[in-house]
């Protein structure tokens, strides 16, 4: 695990990413006490962990003993014109700047810092609270080799990583990983309905679709095999599990209406973008 770079790592906004990125990365060997973390209010476990290794959660970062080695922004999207101006003016030649801010352009980090100035936007999920997540990045053109080795060891401390070269596929990208999550736990919420629904205790309900979403998706994630061969393995011809899929897989099912609804993402990740 590479955190070959000089300077210290800023850390922009302590929230639930943010303090998961951190725990990652303090986990993984990176000294804490090369963190300045920026934030003046982190939230009641993140506070914890800061505490835990020493880190002031300061309201603002105005003085550095030498530029960041990397900044790592991750305030909420709509805080981060009136955080980020202050921010780049710490930034010096070598500072990589990674976003995790959604729909944050790699433009609107440019505007604010000096001429081939090196930055990455990254796309995390909600499973990197549990090690599990997955981040989908893309540079701009000052980003090196080196960079994007950097890049990849803070973001693999919270599950894997995959790059992409073109900005606009980062709206696919939340539409898919960032949002994802949201919809395994709604086939969880509607799994345990329709077991109260064929007459279940509700808790029992509960725990059953719980246990097998989480079962399910662990399977899926130790196997060689792809989803669709794991579909077919547990489907035996003419038995309930068919019976079941022949409505979920009909004109109009689960696959259309979760096309339909991948598509209303990407419109609104475009949307909110602009």
């Amino acid at each position: 695990m590479s955190f070959s770079f000089d300077g210290p790592l800023l850390l922009v906004g302590a929230g639930k990413m943010g303090g998961a990125l951190l725990e990652g990365l303090i986990a993984r060997g990176f000294d804490p006490a090369r963190v300045r973390v920026q934030d003046p209010s982190p939230p009641n476990d993140v506070a914890a962990l800061l505490a835990r290794h020493g880190i002031a959660a300061e309201a603002r970062v105005e003085n550095l003993p030498s530029p960041p080695g990397v900044v790592l922004a991750a305030v909420k999207p709509q805080m981060m014109d009136a955080v980020f101006p202050a921010v780049a003016a710490l930034a010096g030649p070598d500072t990589l700047v990674v976003s995790i801010a959604a729909g944050r352009t790699l433009e609107s980090f440019e505007t604010h810092l000096a001429p081939g100035a090196a930055v990455v936007r990254a796309m995390p999920n909600t499973p990197a609270a549990v090690g599990r997540g997955i981040t989908v990045c893309v540079a701009n053109e000052s980003v090196t080799p080196a960079g994007r080795a950097i890049c990849e060891a803070l973001m693999s401390a919270v599950g894997e990583v995959a790059w992409v070269e073109d900005e606009t596929l980062m709206d696919a990208v939340t539409a898919i990983s960032g949002s994802g999550p949201a919809y395994v736990f709604l086939l969880a919420e509607c799994l345990a309905k329709a077991a109260v629904a064929v007459g279940l205790d509700g808790a029992l309900a509960r725990q059953l679709a719980r246990a097998t979403v989480s079962g399910a998706g662990e399977l899926l994630a130790q196997s060689d095999l792809d989803a669709a061969q794991l579909r077919r393995n547990v489907t035996s011809p003419g038995g309930t599990t068919a019976a079941a899929l022949d409505v979920l897989m009909a004109k109009g099912g689960m696959e259309d209406n979760l096309r339909e609804a991948v598509v209303s993402a990407v419109v609104r990740s475009r949307e909110l973008a602009k």
